[in-house]
């Protein structure tokens, strides 16, 4: 069929768990996504970034576009992800936001952009104070960065009752998505009511559903295609886009003229990251065909303001808990055990969800009263300053943090006064932090979703001793202690609690201790006065470093400041390095100058004096700082694993040099070995493994250096031969990464300055990663190169002569990287004749 009544919309639902530490703001080391630095880091390089930079492909599996999903999807993208995105990969982020706005000139008015519930908390389950700020953080974020109000606004798990639409209504929400199989029935608006449960209502039109107890108030409801969806999500659908645009084909029916909408709905991280190729599959539907069948790509809000529903609709258990699009029970998997789980063990059980909850919403109602009984006296409106604290958190500046308080305070706050609302208000935050669904959605209590959401309970109950002195932490436990962990060495929630999260806690005094540890390592931290560290600044006030024999001491005294609450604290430092690896490191308030100069001229005069006797110095310094210190352990992992390098930098090239001396020395031994067909001995494997590895990096450097000359790439393949003559796996990685960096930067010199020799050095350097048997990263290679044919395709006058000339050299390199070639050949041979 085709027709342009036939309307296409596939929206994304692209969402991460906040994963930042509590207390740094920084999302930590996650060995589980080795080889990435954490979940974010991967599922950027699989997802985000591929979808922003989509290849198109010929039949000949070339590359004829290079298109932006999110231009031709709906899309949602959680606000804590956005706001990594925007931290980390900033390219990506504007991509997104660029697309937006594209959408918008589109489709009329309408972008493709809906907004989410700010932290992805399970919302028929929030108390009513929470869906309001949940609801208006979410409008707020979306305005901050598309600069337009929102239309729809995705709800997590697509869970939903009448109380939550309800607050979507009273906040301007058009409309918002959700499964099949949460509507119960339909009827034209002044009809008779029919039944469509089990996912059976007709997902091709809106659906207008009043609220409860106002029926002159209502929100327009989508139900995604239930199959498509599933098939995309959860079985081979995205394996091919003949499979996808079949299931679209088979979705359409006779409509009476009428206009009707073929749409899914499916995490967005299905495009890429749960299913390979999955973004460049859905670029080709959209780019390609779509168009060639004239069916058209629409987004809701587009879509809708042109068809207004004529059906009415309830939904399942509304007035009660309500439904979502990820259980088969309704909302109980975030709060009991339901039958819904992740992977795992098959005896493995979910009880410990209630008692989680039930804690969960103990420490809610606890800090909540601690906010509203500290802050009455300070804000004209205590649920007002929560609720636009969003704005502080999207962009903490001075100008900022003047304007909330000028809008909310009663009277002007000492600095004091204002470290402790937004001590208050932080502790608000984390509170809804708690809540993130992941926490209950998996198998065990102990999973890293559900020790996060830990993480935040953990920061709000620091946070309101710190502000009111109340301590919940030991109540609480008592009461985790119900959940009960499917781990044995864990126990319960406490011990969970005792043994993943409090390691995690941190106070102004570790941040100290980073610093003052590190610093020992030169080039650790920049060398400047004043620093970042995560999301506390630092003020060297002073610093003096001196070793004895084998003992360094570090000591000094630091200014840090929260860039989050604005607390500051004024400190004094001395760390103890006592041969290699132990460290010892005291930290405490700074009381005057004089105490300061005395303690200095002590510690490093006895040092000198007792001739390096460390009890006489620990004794001296135990008595001034107090028995707590900090040792290597109680740094963050990142920062243990930084000075575990640099301090076996030196045995590592030690180690390095022994193994080059037994493989030059044992070489000829290695070759008999494989010339009477016996297996080269384990401990000369690994020699050989890690001096080939090592050899072929540095002269894959040094052709770097020289423009990667053919003729002076006989060592490199060499090395190869050997390692595949003992047959020994090196180790390409490094190699890899190096040649991806030198053909990514020869092309964006090319595109700045186009010359016939920086494409030779490009086709040598996949010459010679070709003969190497190494995989070139050529993604960035390919947008900047596409991006420079493209725009001489749009003005053909701007192609240099000197590259006319050279035309079949540069459809060589084109080939190299997948790019199609016919179109740019036809240009260059009109321009010639």
């Amino acid at each position: 069929m085709s027709d342009k009544t036939v309307c296409i919309c596939i929206h994304g639902h692209f969402y991460q768990p906040p994963r930042e530490n509590a207390w740094i703001e920084a999302v930590e080391r996650q060995e589980s996504a080795y080889p990435f630095h954490d979940w974010n880091e991967r599922i950027q390089f699989e997802c985000y970034l591929p979808n922003s930079i989509a290849r198109v492909f010929d039949s000949h599996a070339q590359i004829v576009n290079i298109a932006n999903n999110f231009e031709k999807i709906s899309f949602n993208v959680g606000p804590t992800l956005m706001s990594w995105l925007e931290q980390k990969h900033p390219e990506t982020y504007q991509r997104i936001i660029e697309a937006d706005k594209l959408s918008v000139q589109e489709h009329h008015g309408h972008g493709n952009a809906i907004a989410q519930v700010y932290n992805h908390m399970i919302m028929p389950l929030a108390d009513r104070r929470d869906k309001t700020t949940q609801v208006r953080w979410g409008i707020d974020e979306f305005r901050y960065r598309y600069g337009r109000d929102p239309e729809g606004m995705w709800l997590p798990e697509t869970a939903c009752n009448d109380e939550t639409m309800e607050v979507l209504v009273e906040h301007g929400i058009k409309f918002t998505v959700l499964s099949p199989y949460q509507a119960k029935m339909v009827r034209p608006f002044n009809g008779h009511w029919h039944g469509v449960g089990s996912g059976q209502i007709d997902p091709r039109q809106p659906y207008r559903y009043f609220l409860k107890h106002d029926r002159t108030r209502y929100i327009d409801l989508f139900f995604y295609d239930g199959p498509i969806s599933r098939s995309i999500g959860f079985e081979n659908l995205l394996s091919d886009a003949k499979f996808f645009i079949e299931r679209i084909e088979g979705a359409i029916v006779d409509y009476n003229g009428r206009p009707q909408l073929i749409h899914v709905a499916t995490d967005g991280e299905t495009y890429g990251h749960h299913k390979i190729f999955g973004d460049q599959v859905l670029a080709y539907l959209l780019n390609v065909a779509c168009p060639e069948r004239n069916y058209r790509i629409v987004n809701y809000g587009e879509f809708l303001a042109e068809n207004t529903p004529n059906y009415e609709v309830e939904l399942i258990e509304a007035e009660k808990e309500g439904t979502s699009w990820s259980c088969a029970h309704g909302v109980k998997r975030w709060k009991e055990h339901c039958g819904c789980r992740g992977d795992g063990p098959g005896h493995w059980n979910q009880h410990w969800r209630k008692p989680l909850r039930d804690s969960l919403d103990w420490l809610r109602d606890q800090v909540t009263e601690l906010f509203e009984r500290e802050t009455d006296s300070l804000f004209y409106d205590v649920g007002k300053a929560r609720d636009h604290y969003i704005h502080i958190i999207l962009e903490r500046s001075e100008s900022r943090l003047w304007n909330f308080f000028s809008q909310h305070a009663r009277r002007p706050l000492e600095p004091p006064e204002v470290i402790t609302c937004l001590k208050l208000l932080e502790m608000q935050r984390h509170a809804m932090l708690m809540y993130a669904s992941c926490g209950w959605f998996f198998t065990e209590l102990s999973g890293i979703e559900t020790v996060q959401i830990l993480q935040y309970a953990a920061r709000a109950i620091q946070l309101a001793k710190e502000t009111t002195g109340v301590s919940l932490e030991e109540e609480f436990l008592e009461r985790m202690s119900h959940a009960k962990s499917n781990v044995e060495i864990f126990k319960d929630g406490r011990g969970v609690y005792e043994q993943l999260v409090k390691p995690s806690i941190a106070s102004l005094e570790h941040i100290v201790s980073y610093f003052a540890i590190g610093s020992i390592f030169e080039d650790y931290y920049p060398q400047e006065k004043q620093l970042d560290i995560h999301c506390f600044k630092i003020n060297v006030i002073h610093r003096r470093e001196e070793t004895f024999e084998n003992l360094t001491i570090n000591f000094g005294r630091v200014q840090i400041a929260s860039k989050v609450t604005l607390e500051e604290k004024d400190m004094i430092f001395v760390v103890i390095q006592i041969g290699l690896y132990d460290f010892r490191c005291s930290v405490k308030p700074y009381t005057s100058e004089e105490e300061f100069r005395i303690f200095e001229r002590s510690l490093f005069e006895k040092i000198s004096q007792d001739h390096g006797d460390v009890l006489v110095l620990l004794k001296e310094i135990d008595a001034r700082f107090g028995e707590s210190y900090f040792m290597l352990k109680d740094l963050l992992l990142e920062d243990r694993m930084k000075i575990i390098s640099l301090l076996t930098k030196g045995q590592i090239e030690k180690v390095s040099r022994f193994y080059e001396q037994i493989y030059d020395e044992n070489r000829r031994m290695n070759t008999i070995y494989r010339s009477i067909n016996l297996p080269i001995p384990v401990e000369f494997r690994y020699a050989a493994e890690h001096v080939l590895s090592k050899r072929l990096a540095e002269i894959v450097s040094k052709l770097a250096e020289q423009g990667f000359p053919l003729k002076k790439a006989t060592p490199a393949y060499r090395i190869i031969e050997t390692a595949q003559i003992f047959h020994v796996n090196i180790q390409k990685e490094s190699t890899a990464q190096l040649l991806s960096d030198e053909l990514t930067r020869r092309i964006l010199e090319f595109v700045n300055q186009p010359r016939p020799d920086l494409i030779r050095e490009c086709l040598n350097i996949h010459k010679l990663s070709k003969k190497m048997g190494i995989d070139v990263d050529r993604r960035q290679a390919q947008n900047h190169l596409f991006s420079l044919l493209k725009g001489w395709h749009e003005n053909p006058a701007s192609i240099p002569g000197l590259i006319l000339q050279n035309a079949d050299l540069l459809v060589q390199l084109m080939r190299e990287l997948q790019l199609a070639v016919d179109s740019f050949k036809r240009l260059t041979a009109e321009k010639v004749s």
